[in-house]
């Protein structure tokens, strides 16, 4: 991945990607935020969090680990980036729930995934059938639909905020082939959004049975307080 994202079309993907990335995180809160893989992608820039950590392989990466077994406690992160860790995973079940469980109840889950039903994605598929094909996207990964990953995310009880797609233009290889479709952006958008090249997801993460608790104290604690005005009155009156 590292390679393709230094070619005119890997560095126009990862243009849109970082500014994506930077809107989104900049109003995050919180103490703790990871970002697992890509360390091209300088997704924690714009965040304000005091701990934030890039974990991977690279000597640049702060922390060196497993994916699928990260070393952080259940419910310590507030925020978890996935920059197309799951498309490279060797398990990206295995993956998506071990993140869940670093993750604090409304803690925040930011995943950019390729999208399969695209040009780029037709292209890629074409390229893997030719006896020696030349893949347009980095051979190694497996991609994710955006709409399978939605199910997969509602499994594990994350409620998906925001999402949109990017990266209209066709799969072409140099960079002024590239500006010359610039025009497909705002057609591709508003015309034909679930088809661009990338996805973008922003996900919650949701513990209903501890909200429920909570609002049920709550219900508790009002309840005793009208008890006791009632019963003050009552007094007062007699």
């Amino acid at each position: 991945m590292a390679a393709w994202l230094q070619t005119a079309p890997g560095r126009y993907l990862l243009a849109w990607e970082q500014a994506q990335v930077d809107v989104a995180v900049a109003d995050l809160f919180g103490f703790h935020a990871l970002q697992l893989g890509m360390p091209e992608l300088n997704g924690l820039q714009t965040n304000r969090m005091p701990h934030r950590w890039l974990a991977g392989v690279d000597p640049i990466c702060h922390v060196q680990c497993d994916f699928e077994a990260l070393p952080f406690d259940s419910a310590s992160l507030d925020l978890v980036l996935l920059p197309h860790a799951l498309e490279l995973a060797c398990d990206a079940h295995a993956l998506l729930r071990e993140v869940e469980r670093v993750l604090r109840p409304e803690g925040r889950l930011i995943v950019f995934g390729l999208n399969p039903a695209s040009l780029w994605g037709l292209r890629q598929n074409l390229g893997r059938l030719k006896r020696g094909g030349d893949p347009y996207l980095p051979r190694d990964g497996d991609f994710i639909g955006y709409w399978r990953l939605r199910d997969w995310l509602k499994l594990l009880s994350f409620e998906v905020e925001a999402a949109r797609f990017g990266v209209y233009r066709p799969p072409l290889r140099t960079e002024a082939w590239l500006d010359r479709w610039q025009w497909t952006e705002a057609v591709g958008s508003r015309w034909w959004p679930v088809l661009g090249a990338v996805y973008f997801i922003q996900a919650v993460k949701r513990v209903h049975g501890m909200r429920m608790i909570g609002l049920a104290k709550n219900s508790r604690a009002t309840a005793k307080k009208a008890a006791a005005v009632a019963l003050n009155n009552h007094h007062k009156k007699e």
